[in-house]
């Protein structure tokens, strides 16, 4: 069966599978949505979400503020589509995000690392230039560098995701509408090996381009949008929360979403947004719980803005996922748990943000300290040192751990004091949370291989294949 076909011939039988719920109520908004066409689409990715992130996340929000999580309110209300996704790319049960995000943006699976290049070199044409050229305003936001996998494979080919100073030369040339994160090193002159300003020619370009919060929410309307706030990623959601510097300067997800959706919503023939918490999937790599969690609830604090305008505008499909899991934290049974895991509320600072604060030359008690101040955490005199004895030969592997600092073995002391645990440092072979809610999102079945979503967005859109697949 040819891809295009299968949510073609999918029956009423087996949609009625992927209901959270099967009362009146569920049945009932979910048929609103039925035969409309999606004049928008706002497509969210928390990179590297495992379930475990999602549960914990809910469970923090309702523990610390009373209140269910927005992703998992909209289940408990049945209010979306929810099925499990396959997540495997061309080279591996395990994808990367490279991979991962080719699937949905070109509908190919292709090797790890590469961005729409199959593995017989062809290139598929991603889904954010089809969308361009059937009329739409189109843009990504995230929390890690604009050029990073996720979005870069919503936008061009390449046969390597590390190659982003070129992926920032091709967004020029594609003149999409709202691009917005992390990365100013692979746009300005002097971090760039070939010295190209790449900010002034955006700007030449007429783009309006941002480099704080403030220019970003001063932007004014009627021309493109180039943001770009920080070097790498942008800082985490709690180390930002408890810096007032950050707080100026940064925006969170949830504005980024925000002001690209007010930009994009007055094009007339509609707008498609990819909405990337990419510091979840650092977090996870880092076994860091407070950057996890907390970056989580960044993500779906921005969850809220797009149900928030999918509701008033009554044409926008929304569709919430991840590419992968990572690392697989969980909450794990004892007699403490429940204590143990309340004091990630009182969390100021990420491990990312105690480590980075010491070197070789720090003693024990400053550790403890330095801890014990960002966390509420007191650790022994002899696990101190024992943790110290890293920075004499820094030699810890990892992904997004340049400095090579001891990230697994402050997880490990902190299992004892919030009852977290983790599987690994990487990617997971596991089948992911998918949930949809508007237009096209009664289509949507119970179990589907990433490459689906291709597809099925251009069909609930009602872009004709053939014609933007022609370049």
């Amino acid at each position: 069966m040819k891809r295009r076909d299968f949510f073609r011939n999918t029956t009423a039988a087996a949609l009625s599978t992927s209901l959270v719920g099967s009362g009146r109520a569920a049945e009932a908004n979910l048929s609103t949505s039925k035969g409309k066409r999606a004049q928008n689409i706002i497509f969210m990715v928390s990179d590297g979400m495992s379930t475990g992130t999602l549960n914990m996340a809910d469970l923090l929000r309702q523990r610390k503020e009373g209140r269910s999580s927005n992703w998992l309110g909209l289940y408990r209300n049945n209010r979306v589509r929810r099925a499990l996704m396959d997540t495997a790319s061309a080279s591996s049960l395990i994808t990367d995000s490279a991979a991962a995000s080719s699937a949905w943006g070109g509908g190919v699976r292709v090797n790890n690392g590469a961005l729409n290049v199959g593995p017989d070199g062809q290139a598929h044409r991603p889904i954010l230039q089809k969308f361009k050229q059937a009329g739409k305003a189109v843009g990504c936001v995230t929390t890690v560098p604009i050029t990073h996998a996720t979005p870069a494979g919503f936008c061009i080919n390449s046969k390597s995701r590390g190659s982003m100073a070129d992926i920032a030369e091709q967004y020029l040339g594609l003149r999409f509408d709202v691009m917005m994160g992390g990365g100013t090193e692979q746009f300005s002159a002097d971090k760039r090996a070939d010295k190209k300003d790449l900010f002034s020619q955006f700007s030449q370009q007429g783009y309006q381009v941002a480099q704080t919060r403030a220019a970003m929410l001063g932007a004014p309307a009627g021309q493109p949008l180039l943001g770009v706030f920080h070097e790498d990623g942008l800082p985490y959601s709690l180390d930002r929360a408890n810096n007032t510097d950050l707080q100026k300067t940064i925006p969170t997800l949830a504005e980024m979403t925000s002001t690209a959706i007010s930009r994009m919503q007055a094009n007339k023939n509609g707008f498609v947004l990819q909405v990337e918490g990419g510091k979840v999937d650092w977090g996870a790599h880092a076994n860091d719980v407070g950057a996890l969690l907390y970056d989580q609830l960044a993500f779906d604090d921005a969850v809220q803005v797009a149900v928030d305008f999918a509701d008033r505008d009554g044409n926008t499909l929304v569709v919430i996922t991840t590419d992968h899991g990572n690392s697989d934290p969980a909450l794990l049974y004892g007699p403490q748990a429940n204590a143990n895991f309340d004091r990630i509320q009182q969390f100021r600072h990420t491990n990312e943000w105690i480590l980075t604060g010491i070197s070789k030359d720090s003693t024990p008690a400053q550790l403890i300290e330095r801890i014990e101040a960002a966390q509420g955490i007191v650790i022994k005199a002899d696990e101190a040192a024992g943790l110290l004895t890293h920075y004499s030969q820094l030699d810890e592997t990892g992904v997004y751990n340049p400095r090579k600092l001891p990230y697994r073995q402050l997880a490990a002391l902190q299992t004892a004091h919030t009852s977290v645990g983790w599987a690994g440092m990487d990617h997971t072979a596991d089948f992911v949370e998918l949930a949809m809610l508007g237009p096209g999102s009664e289509q949507l079945p119970g179990l589907v291989k990433n490459t689906d979503l291709h597809n099925f967005l251009l069909k609930a859109a009602e872009v004709d294949h053939q014609t933007v697949d022609a370049k």
